[in-house]
């Protein structure tokens, strides 16, 4: 199993939740507005050259824009191998949260 960091798991969320593919400045928008956070654009990509690297996304140009040299935008998308790691993430991080729960309710009742 492979084991994401949180901002790797925040970045891969954020590129699939864009439902198909997404540019850079899509998935710093859905960054800003889930986190508060206004991502400077070198730290995402970064984070998505290293998350391609690990087969984890995908990425394409496309067509230039529609202005004098204009340049083709890079897309990026969630591999099934990234989805594949985000749900063994998910259900991993599931036991951990569902134990704390429980403890912080115990914890909780034996205070009062």
């Amino acid at each position: 199993m492979a084991f994401l960091t949180k901002l790797e798991e925040l970045f891969m969320l954020a590129v699939f939740h864009q439902n198909g593919p997404a540019s850079l400045m899509d998935i710093r928008r859905y960054l800003l507005d889930k986190t508060g956070k206004d991502w400077a654009i070198a730290s995402l990509y970064m984070a998505l050259d290293k998350l391609k690297r690990k087969g984890f996304i995908e990425s394409f140009k496309g067509d230039p824009k529609h202005v004098r040299g204009g340049k083709a935008r890079r897309y990026y998308m969630v591999t099934k191998k990234g989805i594949r790691v985000l749900e063994e993430s998910w259900n991993m991080q599931k036991g951990l949260w569902k134990d704390f729960i429980s403890s912080l309710t115990m914890s909780n009742q034996t205070d009062e």
